[in-house]
């Protein structure tokens, strides 16, 4: 947090193909090196593969993905008379789905073997169904908070 001014939010605008805001944070995480027509082709290619496979829209089932994702609650750090706590607090909805959006490219990532955009469809068809990588992930953050319940009464 700055001392003198308030931050401000950088303005995204929505995606060419989708018109859609969050399929342009998601190019944007998605980014490496300032390439963002790599980027792009990827996260295209992975939704015409989710096209041919489920027969569905393929930004309903990304959307569905990131709510299946997206955390609820997680643990952060206190510092109180010496000791360091693990509090938890609840996850603002843009910070929840940021984090799903970065959990999906990280496991997308170490699948190993096929193309990124390949690996990317599958992994957002298995975060749909409610299975994967991912929603380990999320259910670990979730037990995490869910086991430090005692210390929530440091939260402020």
């Amino acid at each position: 947090m700055p001392r003198k001014s308030k931050t401000y939010k950088k303005i995204i605008y929505p995606d060419s193909k989708y018109n859609s805001l969050t399929v342009a944070r998601f190019i944007n995480k998605l980014l490496s090196r300032g390439k963002k027509s790599i980027a792009e082709s990827i996260i295209y290619n992975a939704f015409e593969i989710i096209k041919e496979k489920t027969k569905k829209d393929p930004l309903e089932i990304f959307e569905k993905a990131l709510v299946n994702v997206s955390p609820v609650m997680e643990v952060k750090s206190r510092r109180v008379g010496g000791s360091t706590y693990q509090v938890p607090v609840e996850v603002k909805p843009m910070r929840g789905t940021s984090l799903g959006m970065r959990w999906l490219i990280e496991n997308a990532f170490s699948r190993g073997g096929k193309p990124m955009f390949e690996k990317l469809a599958s992994e957002i068809m298995d975060a749909a169904s409610g299975q994967g990588n991912s929603i380990k992930k999320k259910e670990d953050v979730h037990k995490m908070a869910d086991s430090n319940k005692a210390f929530a009464h440091f939260r402020w």
